[in-house]
């Protein structure tokens, strides 16, 4: 928000004296974010003054629109009472009273001002829009003066041109934030300062039989509108001008002003934060009706857009003949003030932040009201800003208004909070007396009555998000300075370091990155097109896609299943940027949703904490989430040099780096042949552990398919492995001991043996394991072989065991001994054939 400081030291008197960068980190120090200061009006230049403008002439010999004027500066008939003036706008007339820099006045921005000849006239000084006297961002046109501005008269005091503006930005749950009202109580509170409240509004109309209003009962019951009030004035003169101190001051806020009736509603929304709207009464039929949308409901708003209404979820202003606008958004053009309307309808409303936040974001309309009302606006406020309004109407505008006002509804009353003053203490860490807390949250606007022990302390209705004591503590702390509360470091508790499985995780990324793979985290989202991409059956679990209810992007909805997407999406963003040989990683969460769906999350109360049943309920709406880690490599693994070819990334390498890091998670894995997209249906592994439930398949590695590298502009045989983490440590074997080392020699025995050539080595392997028993110290697989020798469907695997004995060195005897019970072992379980 913009506010003027001018305009905060009403509210704050206290604050006429202080600089604007005092005032502002006075606020950022209470938690008011002060983005910037932006001075406003050309400073120590007197050289701004009144003009009326005599005489226009069109210079059409130019491409762009050009207009040689000349403009009375003094009602005496001196030689410089005329100027000639060049100027590129168009939206003035003769007659009209406009802004002129003389020469020598500097512009905000330092832009001087001369006389020079331009176009073949001479240009004796500038007529100013808003922008270039530093009101605003419209520089669209000339800023016209009332008529009544008096000719000759120094712009810059008429105008209050001198002036420093605050650029704030509210945080999320404190509308009144957005408010010189909210603000101007702040500062008061910081400085220990009287306040003047400017919704203090004396006296108020009383309510009666106004313009008829009728809320739905759905809508009173649910929160979404629990106020509505409104006031009809007659005989308003449609053409009135907004006085100038009004309109500079909405120009200095950021707003453009436009007309009467529309600057006094911004007018009043900036200064109390309630967001009003000015009806065309002529056009309405009565009653107005607030309810849900309904189907066949559609309206074009102010900004001249038709809108479908999503049925029994945006909130509705209708009359008895169409809708009105949008609650607590936006109007509809239907019944907008124009030129000719000369009754109005006033109305202030309170709706609630939830419907109207789900309708700024549906419709993708960020209103100035929306902006309000979904962090929450005093339901106390309409009758206030209703007569604020009316009073500045009736004054500029004319006409007369009606002495009662429609107020349909009720304030929901507000349960107090039971404070202990010390426990503010205790939760802050720094004592505050009873009276410090009473005075601190008195001046938030808070009642605070004593009940004895304790304090019985009743929120304001502009803020809502004081709900429990904590809340109260924040408020006394950050008025009593956040500086001032002194840090104290925690004391570490006594503990272990480390749990188990914590080292293996972080194992597992040492272990990985110390292969030569680099870390390369994305982002948590994608969209399911890219499964088709990816070659991925329509049945497949990882089609099971999480929706994001608020996506940042349209492109990407969902939460990820898979890593290899954003995986594989930094390996060609690097490939595209020249690099050749890429070996990445990734390790994080991966989202699906339970096959058989998944209930709703409850509501909890808040203020405490929420029982196991309630937890359990939370628990079981969340998505399936486990922790994958992924790998993908292309290019040379081995460089080309003068020692030879060097060697390109193999299926062999994904497998490779994928049974390391569930080593390093303390699993151990056997490699099996697998068929599963994305991978090559005859180049894919499966990575398979023990449980004590069974076998369990904890990753994929291998070559890509073609058509997924050729899909994702992937060069040829780019190869990856993707593993479930967690499943891998779940797996995890007892903590490993220390090596038993013997003094004695190994003993070593080469076998080969001839299997069928669909069984896995790994499972000849594993039998050898088995069967040699515990001196087997290592058994490595150095020979593959297929061919006549060893028959059609046949292959011979030969394997070298190292035996070694602890405590003697093994004979030949007792070496081939254990050697002949690893081969029996091996053919019980896989039929394997000693070769001779």
């Amino acid at each position: 928000m913009r506010v003027p400081l001018s305009w905060l030291i009403e509210a704050v008197p206290a604050l006429r004296d202080e600089p604007a960068a005092e005032v502002a980190d006075r606020l950022t120090r209470a938690g008011v974010e002060v983005e910037e200061i932006h001075v406003t009006g050309p400073v120590d230049v007197d050289g701004l003054v009144v003009g009326e403008v005599e005489q226009l002439e069109e210079l059409t010999e130019f491409s762009k629109p050009i207009r040689h004027c000349l403009v009375r500066l003094s009602t005496s008939d001196t030689p410089d009472a005329v100027r000639s003036i060049v100027c590129g706008a168009t939206n003035f007339a003769v007659g009209d009273r406009v802004v002129v820099a003389t020469p020598g006045a500097v512009l905000p921005g330092g832009i001087r001002i001369g006389s020079r000849k331009t176009y073949g006239h001479l240009s004796d000084g500038m007529i100013c829009s808003a922008a270039e006297l530093g009101l605003g961002d419209d520089h669209t046109g000339i800023l016209v003066l009332p008529p009544e501005a008096p000719i000759g008269a120094d712009a810059v005091a008429l105008l209050g041109l001198h002036d420093a503006v605050l650029v704030t930005e509210p945080t999320p749950d404190r509308g009144y934030q957005l408010s010189v009202r909210g603000l101007g109580r702040e500062l008061a509170a910081l400085t220990d300062t009287p306040y003047v409240d400017p919704a203090r509004v004396e006296p108020l109309p009383p309510a009666g039989d106004g313009f008829p209003v009728r809320l739905a009962d759905d809508v009173v019951r649910d929160g979404a509108c629990d106020r509505f009030c409104a006031r009809v004035i007659h005989g308003f003169d449609p053409v009135a001008p907004s006085p100038l101190w009004l309109q500079a001051r909405l120009a200095k806020s950021g707003m453009r002003p436009i007309s009467l009736a529309v600057d006094v509603t911004n007018y009043v929304m900036l200064l109390l934060g309630q967001p009003m709207h000015a009806y065309d009464r002529a056009r309405l039929a009565e009653p107005i009706t607030v309810r849900r949308a309904a189907a066949g409901d559609t309206l074009t708003t102010l900004d001249g857009v038709q809108r479908d209404l999503a049925v029994g979820a945006d909130l509705l202003i209708t009359d008895a003949k169409r809708v009105q606008g949008i609650a607590g958004v936006m109007g509809g053009a239907d019944s907008e003030v124009s030129a000719a309307t000369t009754e109005l309808l006033l109305e202030a409303a309170h709706f609630g932040p939830r419907v109207t936040s789900r309708s700024v974001r549906r419709h993708a309309l960020l209103s100035e009201a929306g902006r309000r009302f979904e962090r929450g606006v005093d339901p106390q406020l309409p009758p206030a800003a209703i007569e604020l309004a009316t009073r500045l109407l009736v004054e500029y505008g004319g006409g007369s208004a009606e002495d009662v006002i429609t107020d349909v509804g009720a304030v929901p009353a507000v349960e107090p909070i039971r404070v202990d003053p010390a426990g503010i203490g205790r939760l802050v860490g720094v004592p505050y007396p009873t009276e410090v807390v009473t005075r601190r949250l008195t001046q938030v606007g808070c009642v605070v009555s004593d009940g004895g022990a304790v304090l019985e302390v009743a929120a304001p209705p502009w803020r809502p998000d004081l709900v429990e004591l904590p809340d109260l503590a924040e408020e006394v702390a950050r008025l009593e300075g956040y500086d001032a509360i002194p840090p104290v470091l925690p004391r570490a508790a006594a503990g272990h370091g480390l749990t188990s499985r914590q080292r293996r995780r972080r194992s597992v990324s040492r272990g990985v990155a110390d292969h030569g793979y680099v870390e390369t985290p994305s982002v948590s989202f994608q969209s399911a097109e890219v499964f088709d991409a990816l070659r991925l059956p329509a049945d497949d679990p990882r089609r099971r896609l999480v929706r994001i209810a608020n996506p940042i992007s349209a492109e990407q909805p969902y939460l990820r299943s898979t890593l290899l997407p954003g995986l594989l999406a930094t390996l060609v963003r690097n490939l595209g940027r020249g690099a050749e040989e890429l070996a990445l990683f990734e390790t994080g969460t991966v989202f699906s949703e339970p096959e058989g769906g998944r209930p709703p999350a409850p509501v909890l109360a808040g203020a405490r904490r929420p029982d196991p049943a309630e937890l359990a309920a939370l628990d079981a709406a969340l998505p399936i989430q486990r922790e994958h880690l992924a790998v993908a490599l292309t290019g040379r693994v081995e460089p080309a040099g003068w020692w030879g070819p060097g060697r390109a990334a193999s299926w062999a390498d994904a497998v490779d780096v994928a049974r390391l890091a569930v080593s390093a998670a303390g699993a151990r894995s056997d490699v099996r042949a697998a068929n599963r997209a994305p991978w090559h249906p005859g180049r894919c592994a499966a990575l398979v552990v023990g449980t004590p439930d069974g076998e369990l398949v904890v990753g994929y590695a291998g070559e890509l398919h073609p058509a997924v590298c050729e899909a994702l502009e992937l060069p040829a045989r780019t190869v990856a492995a993707e593993i479930d983490l967690g499943a891998a440590l779940d797996a995890a074997v007892d903590e490993p001991s220390a090596p038993r080392v013997s003094p004695y020699p190994p003993a070593t025995r080469d076998v080969a043996l001839v299997v069928d050539a669909d069984v896995p080595a790994a499972q000849v392997e594993a039998a050898l394991r088995a069967g040699a028993g515990e001196l087997l110290e290592d058994v490595r697989l150095f020979d593959v072989f297929s061919g006549a020798q060893v028959g059609e469907g046949r292959k011979s695997l030969a394997y070298t065991l190292r035996f070694r004995a602890p405590d003697h060195t093994l004979t030949a005897e007792e070496a081939t001994a254990l050697r002949d019970e690893a081969v029996a072992e091996a053919a019980r379980r896989t039929r394997a054939v000693l070769r001779t």
